[in-house]
C-alpha cells in the first residue's frame, strides 16, 4: 500500500500537461519563398535523447496551461541551437512543463531560423516570431486567464540572444505584420547561458554567422549586440551562466552591467562549472543544477509565480 501511495505521489509530481499547438500565422507565413521544396525536420539523437528541429516552415506556440495560475503570469520559451536548430524538448517542452507544474502558463516558441534559402530578409524572422508570440499572448490574455502586463520571455543559448533582442528591440515591430495597439516589450526576461554579444571579442561565432552572415558590417554587429542596446526601458532579467561555457560568460556579465547602469532590477547567477546546454538536466552537474530553485525564488519575489 505504501508503495502504491508513493507511486501516485510521484505521478502527480510529474504530471503531464495537455499541450495545445497554435500556429503563429493563420494566413500564411510571411517571407517564405515561393515554390519551396524544403520541409521541416525533427530528429531525435539516440546518444542524448534530444529532439532537434530545423528548417522551420510553420512557426507555432505549444501551450502548457496549468490547472491554476494564481499570479496570472506567462512565459514564452525560446529553445537554443545556434540559430541552426532548436533543442526542442531539452530547452523547450521540458521547461514548459516545469513552469506549468508551478502554476505559470508557458508557450514554447517554434521560431524560424534565419535561412536565406527559405526566407526573404531571413535575419528578421526569429525576432518577428518572438514579437508575434508576445502579441498573441497579450491578445488572448483573457482566454488563458492571464495578465497582459506579466508576459515574460525566456531563452537558452542562441534562444537567449533572441529573448534579449526582444527585450531591447521592442520599439520597432519587424516584418510585414504589425499592430501598434499592442506592445511587443516583454515584462521580464530569463536568459540561460545566453548569446548576447555579436562582437568579435565575445561572440559565439556560429550563432553570429547563422544570423547575420560571415562578413557583417560593424553597424549590424553592434545592432545585434544586445548589451549595447540596453536602456532604462529594458525589462528586468534573470541570468544564469557557467565560467567553463563555450559561449563566453562575458555575454551575461556585460548584459548585467548594462542593466545595472540603467538601474534595471536584475539578478545573475554565475557558476564555476556546468558547461553549456545543461538546461533542466540534474545528473553530474553539481551546483549549477540548482538554478531552477533560484529562478523560482526570483519569480516569486516579483509575484510572477
Amino acid at each position: 500500500m505504501k508503495l502504491i501511495f508513493s507511486l501516485l505521489i510521484s505521478m502527480l509530481a510529474f504530471e503531464t500537461f495537455a499541450q495545445t499547438v497554435i500556429p503563429l500565422y493563420s494566413d500564411g507565413v510571411p517571407g517564405l519563398k515561393p515554390n519551396l521544396s524544403i520541409s521541416e525536420e525533427s530528429i531525435t539523437n539516440p546518444k542524448d535523447g534530444i529532439t532537434r528541429k530545423r528548417q522551420i516552415t510553420e512557426p507555432s506556440l505549444t501551450v502548457f496551461k496549468p490547472k491554476n495560475n494564481p499570479s496570472k503570469a506567462s512565459v514564452i520559451i525560446c529553445p537554443g541551437g545556434g540559430y541552426h536548430i532548436l533543442a526542442w524538448d531539452h530547452e523547450g517542452t521540458s521547461v514548459g512543463e516545469w513552469f506549468a507544474q508551478r502554476g505559470v502558463t508557458a508557450f514554447v516558441l517554434k521560431y524560424r531560423l534565419p535561412d536565406d534559402e527559405m526566407y526573404e530578409n531571413a535575419e528578421i524572422r526569429p525576432l518577428q516570431d518572438a514579437q508575434q508570440a508576445i502579441v498573441y499572448v497579450r491578445k488572448n490574455a483573457t482566454k488563458y486567464g492571464l495578465d497582459e502586463s506579466k508576459v515574460g520571455i525566456m531563452g537558452f543559448s542562441a534562444g537567449g540572444h533572441l529573448a534579449s533582442t526582444a527585450a531591447t528591440h521592442f520599439n520597432t515591430q519587424v516584418g510585414e505584420l504589425t499592430d501598434d495597439k499592442i506592445s511587443v516589450r516583454p515584462d521580464f526576461t530569463i536568459l540561460m547561458y545566453p548569446v548576447i554579444s555579436l562582437s568579435d571579442r565575445y561572440a559565439h561565432m556560429g550563432s553570429r554567422n547563422n544570423l547575420i552572415g560571415e562578413n557583417p558590417s560593424i553597424e549590424k554587429i553592434e545592432f545585434y549586440s544586445n548589451e549595447l542596446q540596453v536602456s532604462a526601458e529594458t525589462p528586468p532579467a534573470f541570468l544564469v551562466h557557467a565560467f567553463d561555457d563555450g559561449v563566453r560568460v562575458e555575454n551575461s556579465i556585460e548584459y548585467y552591467k548594462a542593466l545595472k547602469k540603467f538601474n534595471v532590477p536584475s539578478e545573475m547567477h554565475l557558476y564555476d562549472a556546468g558547461g553549456h546546454g545543461f538546461s533542466m538536466k540534474k545528473s553530474n552537474k553539481g551546483p549549477v543544477a540548482t538554478w531552477p530553485n533560484r529562478l523560482e525564488d526570483w519569480m516569486k519575489a516579483h509575484k510572477w509565480m
